[in-house]
């Protein structure tokens, strides 16, 4: 059935090319680069333009205001202070992303209201945007993106933590409001007027992160998840562990799935955070936390001592020749089917498509 599903999608019409024309957003300080043509470069460098053709999304298409821009003036707190010759990279990112979530988000055939969407897609948005109304913001958080330390700042800020320092093991639950636990007319207002903000990483390298860690190291993943896999993707399998899934088998099961279906780990940031009907403020990156952690918390208006938690020493971080490794082990059209379902993911986010070529893998 599984087969089945794939030559379907093979049929259905051209795969997306894996080699970006476009590898990074690279700027000189001072570069009067207009954000509509960066907008459209990274489109077209990330795949996404095929998307928007597919979907016809580029009728009548106008570069729009940076958005957030009338909330912003709402906001109370603070506006935090960077030194101007090393924000200047940190300001063009955001305005491309900025102005690149609006563009794709802004056609009409894309979602434009929370209440617009399903009850599943609903539930999922809400169940992963936690709310602090001390310091009036919203945030989503996204599981593999530094969601950890960023539960241990808000419970901080909401006083149930006293530092980010306690030696204590997270309670993904406990001490956190999430909007879901809100009635629709007082999650309207914070969407409304809250500050709002995500933090989003490479989609490959948050997939392999979420691989190494649940298959490798979490006995519940490899007995919930693992054993499936092994079992739908092995022939004659007798005794099943769970705890020896391929790179390439964890690929196959992520085509074969529905993306409202996902486990939170591997659902695309798309998915979870709906950026199409909430309109953040802020888009942080895992390839700058620190600084942009630092920027949201001045921001908010955060006390001078709260600061985003230090990575742990035991941390294994995914570097870019592990991450090449393991992309270069997978079969290419089995590639080619898997980055359809990240798509927005890498468009709205401006992360280019990995380079998986004979010559990229050979080296």
């Amino acid at each position: 059935m599984w087969q089945n599903k794939r030559a379907a999608r093979a049929r259905a019409g051209p795969m997306l090319s894996l080699r970006s024309p476009l590898s990074s957003v690279s700027t000189r300080r001072g570069s009067a680069l207009l954000p509509s043509v960066l907008t459209f470069a990274v489109i077209v460098a990330s795949g996404g333009l095929l998307l928007m053709i597919e979907k016809g999304m580029l009728n009548s298409m106008e570069p729009p205001a940076p958005r957030g821009s009338a909330r912003r003036a709402e906001h109370t707190g603070p506006e935090p202070q960077h030194d101007d010759g090393a924000d200047t990279d940190f300001q063009i990112l955001q305005e491309i992303r900025n102005r690149t979530i609006q563009t794709v988000c802004g056609q009409k055939n894309m979602p434009h209201s929370v209440w617009s969407l399903s009850p599943l897609q609903r539930k999922t948005l809400l169940q992963h945007i936690l709310v602090n109304d001390r310091h009036r913001f919203l945030y989503c958080y996204v599981p593999k993106v530094a969601c950890s330390n960023w539960k241990r700042v808000l419970k901080v800020l909401s006083g149930a933590l006293q530092s980010v320092d306690v030696n204590v093991k997270m309670d993904h639950k406990s001490d956190l409001v999430f909007l879901a636990d809100l009635e629709p007319e007082q999650i309207q207002h914070r969407l409304q007027h809250y500050f709002k903000f995500l933090f989003v990483r490479e989609p490959m390298e948050r997939l392999l992160s979420a691989y190494r860690n649940k298959f490798g190291e979490i006995e519940a993943y490899q007995r919930r998840y693992g054993v499936e896999i092994v079992k739908r993707y092995r022939k004659n399998v007798g005794r099943v562990a769970g705890d020896d899934v391929t790179f390439t088998e964890f690929v196959r099961y992520l085509v074969d799935e529905d993306t409202e279906h996902m486990n939170e780990h591997w659902m695309p940031v798309y998915n979870l955070c709906q950026p199409c009907v909430v309109s953040y403020d802020f888009v942080g990156s895992y390839e700058h936390l620190q600084r942009d952690a630092t920027y949201v918390l001045r921001h908010i208006g955060a006390p001078p001592q709260v600061r985003f938690p230090e990575r742990q020493a035991w941390y294994r971080p995914v570097s870019t020749e592990t991450l090449q490794y393991y992309l270069c082990g997978v079969p290419l059209g089995l590639l080619r089917e898997l980055l359809p379902k990240y798509i927005l993911d890498f468009s709205l986010f401006t992360y280019p498509l990995p380079n998986t070529t004979h010559e990229a893998c050979t080296h």
